[in-house]
């Protein structure tokens, strides 16, 4: 069995700014893999989170024009939510609510 996944869980302190700005109301859609082993869905920030079933593992990326050339490898995004991050983890009080991906497809 495939435990649900936290998908915006991130997000928990800015439950108060999603629901003024009416972001509340965003529904993001999950679509599964052609082998049913993974899904994937949007998220704020052109973020897409996928979760791999088999292996248990998850991973957060970004959609960008800059990096969108055929062959281009990914580097998972981490936001933190606390006091300090590290060099590649972006704040979660950074993150565009505006930029958002609701729909995604596999090839």
């Amino acid at each position: 069995m495939f435990p649900s996944p936290q998908v915006h869980e991130y997000l928990r302190s800015k439950l108060c700014s999603l629901y003024e700005n009416d972001c509340i109301f965003d529904k993001f859609e999950v679509c599964w893999s052609g082998t049913d082993s993974a899904i994937m869905t949007g998220s704020y920030n052109n973020f897409f989170r996928m979760f791999d079933r088999i292996n248990k593992r998850d991973a957060t990326l970004e959609a960008a024009r800059e990096i969108a050339k055929p062959k281009t490898l990914l580097r998972p995004r981490k936001v933190c939510t606390g006091g300090k991050r590290k060099k590649d983890e972006i704040s979660v009080d950074c993150l565009d609510f505006n930029k958002k991906i609701l729909h995604t497809a596999w090839p």
